[in-house]
């Protein structure tokens, strides 16, 4: 099937393809081309090159192929699904209307403005959405980055598109809450929903219309000001449906005292049921008790991933009852402040004990300390990780700013029996010595050590006679060298900058 890929991006030099009879051997005098059958390119099964025009994934394979000939053109053209655009496309809207019309199937469309300054042309404005809608009418994911220009009226145009599943708005400025509503009650059948820096989102009725009516399935906002924790309430019935969330805050707005005193009794009265949510990322949220969020930890029976990334409040008791109600918890992510911060979180060994009795399928594990270079202190130690290792499967364990990570916590964890990766992150406690415990991980194949002050290349030596690591990586440690890492293991990714030690 590749030869075929391959021959036809060659045939403009090389003529139609001749193909050697079935009983032509190799060993035969092959100089005789009465023997040989030439087969013109398109007189190849339809089906046979949709197929293969199915198979190529690069735009620049597409392309190629579709200068082959006028038949191939037709035929990539019907095919081409998806495209993206942005800078470099001048005039845009025709260009884009003429791209509208040479691919008529097209169901994913990104609109990207990254980077976009006024000497690349003008962008796309509300102008292209009704091209969109009027020429794509099999629409159903759309994704606008940094398109300045779309507004409200703009996104009313995609209320045309009644098969838009999927809508992505990353840095919108000029949409507000009046077109998303629009939208929410236009495409019933949208299911992903994200919204990334739109400033201008501000009051939450579409949050409460598509929690009603709509079949929301995933829901990512990100540092939009105007929505906080405590809005989520509003999705009502719709958290019955939601199999994804993301909620990032802006760390400048993180204040635990301001949020409406009623929240933690609204929760209580809808009842909030989120059966099916499988995946949960916090960012920056403030999770206390009669606060919306802390209700969202013990509500998760299908729960599988969870990151919480600095969020204040959190307490063991969180923890227990998510351990309690969520069996099939596989991936867990904690970044936390120590104990020297005033945003600390009182999560102790409690909470991975309890993790560990409750929730046998946990595999990745990470664990990570944010406010400090060198922090002092936490009251979370070995022991509580060591509870989560030596109980559950756990394969991937990251590690950052831990304090409470040394040598013989090196030593304790080699006897982990599912252990696969092992990543350590300003893990200054842990010296040459800690890393020669790495060749009695029965398991291990993956190692990754960064901004790591007490491993030099003596440590990584008494690795190389093991030759058990499949890969190894090293960033930003001062006392490792480019030649130390060498032999280490079989894959080898090395790279040096010290800046964060200034």
């Amino acid at each position: 099937m590749q030869a075929f890929v391959f021959l036809w991006h060659l045939k403009g030099i090389m003529g139609p393809i001749r193909e050697i009879p079935s009983w032509h051997h190799p060993g035969d005098n092959a100089s005789d081309d009465s023997d040989l059958t030439e087969v013109q390119m398109e007189d190849l099964p339809e089906v046979l090159i949709s197929d293969i025009v199915r198979r190529l994934h690069k735009t620049s394979d597409q392309n190629s192929f579709s200068l082959v000939s006028k038949h191939f053109y037709t035929i990539e053209a019907d095919l081409r699904n998806s495209i993206r655009v942005g800078c470099g496309l001048d005039p845009a809207a025709e260009a884009l209307a003429s791209l509208c019309r040479r691919f008529p199937n097209l169901t994913k469309v990104e609109i990207a403005y990254s980077g976009w300054m006024s000497t690349f042309g003008k962008q796309l404005d509300n102008q292209a959405l009704s091209i969109l809608s009027t020429n794509c009418q099999s629409l159903t994911d759309l994704t606008l980055s940094f398109c300045s220009f779309i507004t409200d009226s703009g996104l009313r145009c995609l209320t045309s598109c009644q098969k838009l599943t999927s809508l992505k708005l990353n840095f919108a400025p000029a949409i507000s809450s009046s077109g998303l509503l629009s939208i929410v009650v236009g495409c019933k059948n949208l299911s992903m929903l994200h919204l990334i820096h739109c400033m201008k989102v501000t009051s939450v009725e579409w949050l409460e219309y598509i929690g009603k009516m709509g079949s929301l399935e995933d829901l990512c906002i990100v540092k939009c000001r105007g929505i906080s924790e405590d809005s989520l309430v509003k999705l009502g019935p719709g958290w019955k449906r939601l199999r994804r969330l993301e909620f990032r805050k802006d760390p400048h707005n993180m204040n635990p005292k301001t949020h409406n005193p009623f929240s933690g009794e609204s929760w209580h009265l809808r009842q909030i049921s989120c059966e099916i949510l499988k995946e949960v990322s916090l960012v920056n949220c403030v999770i206390e008790p009669e606060r919306g969020l802390s209700f969202l930890l013990s509500s998760c029976a299908s729960l599988e991933k969870l990151t919480l990334d600095t969020c204040t409040g959190l307490r063991d008791s969180d923890f227990i009852t998510l351990s309690q109600n969520s069996h099939g918890l596989r991936s867990i992510s904690l970044r936390l402040f120590s104990q020297s911060s005033s945003y600390q979180a009182t999560l102790t060994d409690a909470s991975f004990r309890a993790l560990s009795i409750n929730c046998p399928t946990l595999e990745e594990v990470e664990l990570a300390f944010c406010d400090s270079e060198f922090p002092a202190a936490s009251s979370i130690t070995i022991e509580g990780i060591l509870a989560v290792i030596n109980s559950c499967s756990v394969r991937v364990l990251v590690l950052k700013s831990a304090c409470f990570f040394n040598d013989v916590a090196m030593e304790a964890l080699s006897s982990a029996s599912f252990l696969e990766c092992l990543e350590i992150e300003r893990c200054q406690e842990v010296t040459d010595f800690g890393i020669g415990f790495v060749s009695k991980f029965p398991c291990l194949a993956n190692l990754t050590i960064c901004k790591c002050l007490g491993v030099t290349d003596d440590g990584l030596k008494l690795l190389v006679e093991s030759k058990m690591l499949d890969s190894l990586v090293v960033k930003d440690c001062p006392r490792i060298s480019d030649q130390g890492v060498q032999g280490v293991a079989r894959r080898v990714a090395y790279s040096q900058d010290l800046s964060w030690l200034f």
